[in-house]
Formats: structure tokens, sequence, C-alpha cells
């Protein structure tokens, strides 16, 4: 691989400084060079962006012609690999994965089936229970309200879409649920025990390569703060029926679960994406970014499962200066 350049570009970069290091220490371990692309709605105010090679700004990712844009600026700016870092743009992107992949980019997205399901938490609970992966019970508003003495209360509260633990909350009692909300909300039975995420890389062919669980220590803004690697072999099962439960995932996902004190544990979420955490993941030894960059060029995959436990992370908030 040495002397072959790739461009790959970061899109929503936001903050995702730590992601565009470890996709350049990945370039720099198989001796590829590597030059960084990134985009968001300001990218003058994007950390991501000042971290990288080139950026430059982009509509919202709700508007129509989002993909159109992404797409004119890979064509043009011949770009191999498409890493997105926010769940509202996967839809899109997944929908045009294939005229990105005629044009020379490959887009790091799962099939527009397996999206659909993920995005829709009360969908995502129903597919994974049919497949035997254990759920918390879960049920809209509606279901709850018409016979609230079968469910154990208190609940827990979100929307059934969102990201970043946005809307969420505990509802005590049926009568503090509201009889219309602003968009489409679950309940799900209140977890006790310690959090976890999974994360996770999925082969071309649709196989597990490979699972890294790290304990949740301390969380903001939905993102893990305080993190530690952890070795849990009915997690690796877990990610292995979740995998086969989704019609069509491909590459780095992350799925969150609690590992209930009754109950033990239950997958509530999952991210078709890398997650905020990956970093975590890739210090343990992981090599998704670097399994990435192989795929883009033709190379075989090696996501790794030999990762190393008892990896700390504790972040920290870090200023990006231009002057």
């Amino acid at each position: 691989m040495s002397g072959q350049v790739l461009r790959i570009l970061i899109t929503s970069a936001g903050r995702r400084v730590e992601l565009i290091r470890c996709f350049r220490k990945a370039a720099m371990s198989i001796g590829m060079g590597l030059e960084v692309h990134a985009c968001d709605f300001d990218p003058a105010l994007s950390a991501g962006c000042r971290e990288a090679d080139h950026s430059f700004g982009v509509p919202l990712c709700s508007a129509p012609d989002y993909a159109d844009v992404l797409f004119d600026y890979c064509r043009t700016n011949s770009i191999g690999l498409l890493v997105p870092t926010i769940d509202p743009e996967l839809m899109p992107l997944a929908q045009a994965r294939d005229r990105f992949a005629a044009a020379g980019t490959l887009v790091h997205v799962s099939g527009p089936e397996t999206i659909a399901i993920v995005r829709d938490k009360e969908r995502t609970t129903d597919v994974l229970r049919a497949a035997g992966v254990p759920v918390p019970r879960t049920g809209t508003p509606e279901e709850v309200l018409a016979a609230p003495d079968d469910w154990m209360w208190p609940l827990f509260i979100k929307p059934a879409g969102g990201s970043a633990s946005r809307g969420i909350g505990v509802i005590r009692s049926a009568d503090q649920l509201a009889r219309n909300y602003s968009e489409p909300m679950i309940l799900q039975e209140l977890l006790q025990g310690n959090e976890f995420t999974v994360n996770i890389y999925v082969d071309q062919a649709g196989a597990l390569m490979a699972a890294i669980p790290h304990r949740r220590l301390s969380i903001r803004a939905g993102e893990v703060e305080k993190g530690e690697t952890v070795r849990r072999p009915e997690f690796e099962e877990i990610a292995r029926t979740l995998v086969a439960a989704l019609p069509d995932p491909a590459g780095v996902m992350c799925f969150q679960l609690i590992d209930d004190r009754t109950h033990g544990p239950k997958v509530f979420e999952i991210n078709a994406r890398f997650g905020g955490g990956y970093p975590l993941a890739d210090r343990a030894g992981g090599r998704f970014a670097e399994s990435l960059l192989a795929r883009a060029i033709g190379q075989p995959e090696c996501a790794s499962n030999a990762w190393r436990e008892n990896v700390l992370m504790l972040r920290y908030d870090a200023a990006v200066y231009h002057e």
C-alpha cells in the first residue's frame, strides 16, 4: 500500500477530531497516504473541519439535496471513502450509496433496510426480540395508556427516532404521560445496572469480525466521557445474534445495553455508524478505521478481535484555535 493516497470525507464533522486522528493513525500503520476532507453546516465553527486538510459547508442533512451536494463534491475531488457520523444523514446516504459507488466513492453505511430499522427504536426492539436478542419491554404512549396496570412503573421515555439523549426521561405514573407529543415517543421498562457500548465491525459479507464492549463509566450528552474495555463473552454472542437479525448491515456499528441487576443484559439502541466512543475501541486494538481504509482500496478487511481489555479512556475538553 506504500505510496498510495486515499482521499476520505468525514461528514457532519462537528467535534470528531478524535475520529479523524484515528483514521490518520490507521493510514500511517499501513503505509498509506491520507488526505482528509470534512464538511459541516458551518465548517468555520467545527473543530473536526479545522482538523481536516480541506473543509467545506453543506446544507442541513434534512435538506432534499444533501446527498446530491456530497455526491458532486466526491466526484469532483476523487473521494474514495465517505464516512457519515450522525444518524439523520444515514438514510439519504444509504439510498444513494450505489450511485456513489459507481462514481468511485465507498460510502460507509449499511443498507436502507437496516437503517430503517435502527432509526426507529420501537421497530428495533421488535426485530431484535424476534431474533432472540434480549430487549426491554417497549410500547407507545397509547399502548401504555390503554393498559397502565400491565406495566411495571416507572418507565423510561424517549423519542422513537432520537439521538444524543435528546428528549429522554423517566415517567413514574400514567398520569405523567401526555396525550399528545410533538414527535413519536416510546416507553420502555426502566433498567437498573451498568451500561455498556459494544463497538462492532461487520465485513462486506455481513459477518461479524469483531465486538469490543466498554463499560460507560460516565456519559455526557449521550456520549461516553469515561469508559473501560471489558471482555464479556455473552455480549459477543448478543452481537452475533444482533448482526444476523439485520438485513444488510455493513462496517462499523455500535449498540448500547444495560446489564440489569435482575434480568441480565438488554439491548436498547443501535447506532449504524461510528459511535462517539469509538476511539476507545481503536486504542484497544480494534483496527476498524484501518479495516475501512483497506476495504476502500480493495484490500482485505482487518478488523481485529484481538483487542486489549481494561483500556481506560478519560475524555476532557480541548480547544482548536484559528487566527
